[in-house]
C-alpha cells in the first residue's frame, strides 16, 4: 500500500501543474500568433492580386478613353467635311 501524500508532495505537485499550465499557455499563444501570421500573409497576397487587377483595369479604361476620344475627333472631322457648304465658283 502507498503512503498518503504529504503537504510537501501536494506543494510540489501544485508547482509542477502550474509550470505545465504556463508552458501550455505559451504554446497556445505561439500557435495563435502563427495562425494570425499565416492569415495575414494570405490576405496580403490576395490584396496584392486585387490591387494589380485594379491597376490593369484602370490602364485598360484609360486606353479605351483615349481611343474613344481619337475616334470622336475623326468623326467630327468627317462631319465637318460633309456639312461644309460648297465653295463659290468664281
Amino acid at each position: 500500500m502507498s503512503e498518503p501524500a504529504t503537504k510537501e508532495d501536494l506543494a510540489s505537485l501544485k508547482v509542477e501543474i502550474g509550470n505545465d499550465i504556463a508552458a501550455l499557455k505559451d504554446e497556445l499563444v505561439e500557435a495563435f500568433r502563427d495562425g494570425q501570421t499565416e492569415i495575414l500573409k494570405a490576405f496580403y497576397g490576395f490584396m496584392q492580386t486585387v490591387q494589380n487587377r485594379f491597376q490593369e483595369d484602370d490602364q485598360t479604361e484609360a486606353s479605351m478613353k483615349r481611343r474613344m476620344t481619337t475616334l470622336e475627333s475623326r468623326i467630327l472631322e468627317i462631319e465637318k467635311r460633309i456639312n461644309r457648304p460648297p465653295a463659290a465658283s468664281a
